[in-house]
């Protein structure tokens, strides 16, 4: 084993860990956004509870993506340097953005609505919570961005082995790009939307356990109010369920023009093939449907593996330019099925509750066994997208084998990879902990309003009598 097979174990660990984070933190700050703009709305107390308590969600998730997404920096300069030194002039300015301008927004308004309840007016108070959202998507954009131009390569050129930016207007408006934030963003409230679907989902069933006749939830409301946020869960995860599909369905059409390999990896096909038929499962064939997906024409020829690699082998030199089929042919097949069946819960659900009924017992049950599918489809389209442009770091430009640190050893990088996997292993169980007790705990009784002021007492007088309600 070399040194670059455990750099890119490393990487690779890491990575999936920090994006377990990013797309909860994406969608759920959304909902949460939404919850408190039905508050300011509406003044209705369940609105306010279901803020705060989803908001703390919120919080726990954002920063353990914070804590997780700092180690990946150093890595491009420990582990893959002569990567960094590459495409550095390129990732310049969008991680510039992203840094200077998205997580600064995101991290300030955060801050500013964190501590300005009660201290700021409702109105900018709901203003700060929405610019910090907006903040984290133009995060994730500027960052996509940059992972596109690996994947297509545009506005640039090679000077003296390096890339050179010359358009960043091409870098940003890559058509990859243009394809991929959607489906990624879509894709990350797929996943808050199953995890709020299942919280819900426990909280309805906690409630008839306590009461199995349901007269005191009835009485009190409370079933009602989970439902709330259940039945938005739904529509919000339906909604991005379509956008994923139609942004998927794009993105296949640009892997067939700028990464054959890909899409050949995907699916399995070693031939170049007329009318290529898709597997939704192995053994079993849809005639002419790969091409169809890929190109609109069911007869049109989509390339193979082996052909390709004849071909990139004349073009780039003796290599294997193949990825690991198998891995990439899986983690469609996962992707695909976990995603829609996410969704295809998320419209039932819909069905169910139409016309205010109530949450079934065993739908609320199915919401909780499947919290883990989004999050599972979100890492296998990872992996997919990753692993199917191996053995290219920047396609066509940079292979990983020529990425690597070349001073670093086998040995600095399996101590590393041990530490990092021992650390992310704790602050996987204290993160498990704080949400698991959070959403035991259920929302806080809201504070009574302090009392009017007596006659001839100033408001001054009146809030130095009070101080609990201040802090």
């Amino acid at each position: 084993m070399e040194a670059l097979d455990l750099a890119r174990w490393q990487f690779g660990v890491t990575t999936v860990y920090h994006f377990l984070f990013v797309p909860l933190t994406i969608g759920l700050g959304v909902f949460v956004a939404g919850l408190q703009t039905a508050w300011h709305r509406t003044g209705k107390e369940q609105y306010l509870r279901l803020t705060k308590f989803f908001g703390k969600l919120f919080l726990i998730n954002f920063a353990m993506g914070v804590v997780t997404g700092i180690v990946q920096e150093f890595q491009f300069g420990m582990n893959w340097s002569e990567y960094s030194v590459f495409v550095g002039d390129v990732f310049g300015a969008p991680l510039a953005l992203e840094a200077l301008l998205a997580f600064f927004l995101e991290s300030t308004f955060l801050g500013l609505w964190i501590f300005g309840w009660d201290r700021l007016p409702k109105r900018v108070h709901l203003a700060t919570i929405w610019a910090a959202v907006i903040g984290s998507n133009l995060s994730a954009y500027f960052i996509l961005a940059a992972n596109a131009w690996m994947k297509h390569p545009v506005g640039y050129e090679v000077v003296d082995g390096k890339a050179r930016m010359t358009d960043l207007w091409a870098v940003l408006t890559n058509s990859t790009a243009l394809a991929q934030v959607p489906h990624v963003v879509a894709g990350a409230f797929i996943v808050a939307g199953g995890f709020v679907l299942a919280v819900c989902g426990y909280n309805i069933l906690k409630e008839r356990r306590s009461d199995p006749d349901r007269t005191v939830p009835l009485r009190r409301g409370a079933v009602s109010m989970w439902r709330t946020p259940m039945r938005a869960a739904l529509v919000m995860t339906a909604i991005a369920g379509a956008v994923s599909a139609g942004t998927g369905d794009l993105s296949g059409k640009l892997l067939y023009e700028q990464q054959p390999m890909k899409l050949a990896a995907a699916e399995g096909l070693e031939r170049d093939t007329a009318g290529a038929a898709f597997s939704p499962v192995p053994g079993i064939e849809v005639p002419m449907l790969l091409s169809f997906l890929a190109t609109n024409d069911p007869d049109a020829v989509v390339r193979g593996t082996e052909d390709l690699q004849a071909e990139f082998a004349a073009k780039f030199g003796p290599g294997d330019y193949r990825p690991n089929v198998p891995v990439v042919y899986a983690s469609f097949r996962v992707m695909i099925t976990f995603g829609l069946s996410t969704v295809a819960l998320s419209v039932l659900g819909l069905w169910l509750t139409r016309r205010r009924r109530p949450v079934p017992g065993w739908f609320a049950r199915a919401c909780l066994l499947a919290l883990p599918l989004p999050a599972a489809a979100m890492i296998a389209g990872w992996l997919l997208s990753e692993i199917g442009r191996q053995p290219w770091t920047v396609q066509g430009e940079l292979l990983t084998a020529a990425s690597v640190s070349p001073g670093v050893s086998l040995t600095e990088v399996a101590v590393s990879l041990a530490v990092f996997t021992l650390l992310y292993g704790l602050l996987a169980v204290a993160e498990a902990v704080l949400l698991v007790r959070h959403v035991k705990a259920g929302p806080e009784p809201v504070p009574p309003a302090p009392p009017a002021s007596p006659p001839g007492q100033d408001e001054t007088t009146a809030v130095m009598l009070q101080p609990t309600l201040m802090y």
